[in-house]
């Protein structure tokens, strides 16, 4: 691989997720080019593509914590932001349905909190929970779209940059990168998803660790042919949002995630168990599924904290350095709201940002294969893992550049 040239940026960003883009798009809005540094190959080949795409309104988040507040305001500059970057989103709204009798109270309070975050709902005699502004994106299609048009707006994305060192030197941070090539940056922010400890401990802070929160989805055919009207939540827990029934921008129906804890950081492979973790619930939420086979499946890793959740923040052993860590299952959902969060954080170290701009689309180069399709074929031929536990091709099949 050619040595990279050595380049200059007011802000570097580390991580080419759709976290990482959106700082890089808030950032250009404000007219800061930012440089954003991508390990992989492609953008969003990671947690932003293996998700379920579907954008919360935050109905269901803790009034008054950092994350709620990111989630409700990407809510609400989302409509604007995508629909100036033609990012394609089905708004179809979701239903979250009491199981049993000790599930309606439980609903009550969940229409009580989303009040909290004044976000609208409306909760039936049936005992239903009715959230209209729940939608589903194309996930990859997001992350490439918003650094599109940070790219318009001056923005650069080198990817194959992986970060393997950061220095000081003259009072700006220097960023090795593996192909021996440098980034120097007034203020760096860290992005790096699974990655962000491993990051931060280049310049010796080890005040946070990530762990891989494995969430499996398996994918059907529209039962009957007929495509799924809203997204079907479960009631959540403390820990997991538990299974959901959602459709996609493409027509299909998902199942899931479960919420599998585990060490390895490369282990993207679909349990065997996971099937029977999955199946009977999506069938008891959507009957329709009984008898049907999932004609694919993939898993995502979300980069869990251990005893933290959206720790964003100047790095305590470096504070040129913004810690955007522990963002778990929410980071699409949140992304315009942390971009513009963090945006205000390197303002006040010292970075001039200008007036806010709008930032007009540009083109982007369509993957070959489904978002839900692409990360899973990708780490299974880089890692010789299975993620694929069923592959259907009618309409489709592999071309190069998929995996």
């Amino acid at each position: 691989m050619a040595r990279a040239a050595n380049a200059d940026a007011p802000v570097a960003v580390v991580g080419g997720g759709v976290v990482g883009v959106a700082v890089a798009y808030a950032l250009a809005c404000r007219g800061v080019g930012a440089i954003v540094l991508e390990a992989q190959d492609e953008l969003a080949l990671g947690a932003s593509g293996t998700n379920s795409g579907i954008l919360h309104m935050g109905f269901d988040s803790s009034p008054g914590e950092l994350e709620t507040r990111l989630i409700v305001r990407a809510a609400a500059l989302r409509e604007g932001v995508l629909a100036g970057l033609d990012v394609p989103v089905l708004h179809c709204g979701a239903l979250v349905r009491p199981r049993d009798p000790g599930d309606v109270a439980d609903v009550a309070v969940l229409a009580a909190n989303a009040r909290a975050n004044d976000v609208p709902v409306a909760l039936r005699d049936d005992g239903v929970l009715e959230v209209p502004g729940e939608a589903v994106t194309d996930p990859v299609a997001y992350t490439l779209a918003l650094a599109a048009a940070a790219v318009g707006g001056g923005a650069v994305v080198r990817t194959g940059a992986r970060v393997e060192a950061i220095r000081r030197a003259g009072g700006r941070l220097v960023l090795g990168l593996a192909d021996s090539a440098e980034v120097v940056a007034d203020v760096a922010v860290n992005c790096a998803g699974l990655h962000a400890d491993a990051v931060a401990r280049l310049v010796g802070d080890d005040s946070f660790e990530i762990y891989p929160r494995k969430g499996e989805f398996f994918v059907f055919d529209p039962p009957d042919g007929r495509p799924l009207e809203r997204i079907l939540l479960p009631v959540p827990t403390k820990r997991t949002k538990g299974v959901l029934v959602f459709p996609t921008v493409d027509g299909r129906v998902v199942a899931g995630p479960t919420a599998h804890d585990q060490l390895d950081k490369a282990d993207w492979s679909v349990r065997d168990e996971a099937r029977d973790e999955v199946l009977p619930k999506a069938r008891a939420m959507l009957p329709a599924l009984e008898g049907a086979e999932p004609v694919a499946a993939y898993a995502g890793l979300r980069p869990a904290g251990r005893g933290i959740n959206y720790l964003i923040g100047p790095s305590p052993a470096c504070p040129e350095l913004v810690n955007v860590a522990a963002i778990r299952s929410t980071g699409l959902t949140a992304s315009l709201g942390i971009g513009e969060h963090v945006t205000a954080l390197v303002g006040r170290l010292g970075v001039a940002l200008g007036p806010q701009r709008a930032l007009a689309a540009q083109p982007v180069v369509a993957t070959q294969a489904p978002w839900w399709r692409r990360t899973a074929l990708h780490l299974a031929s880089s890692s010789g893992r299975r993620p694929i536990v069923a592959i259907e091709t009618r309409g489709w099949m592999p071309r190069g550049g998929d995996s």
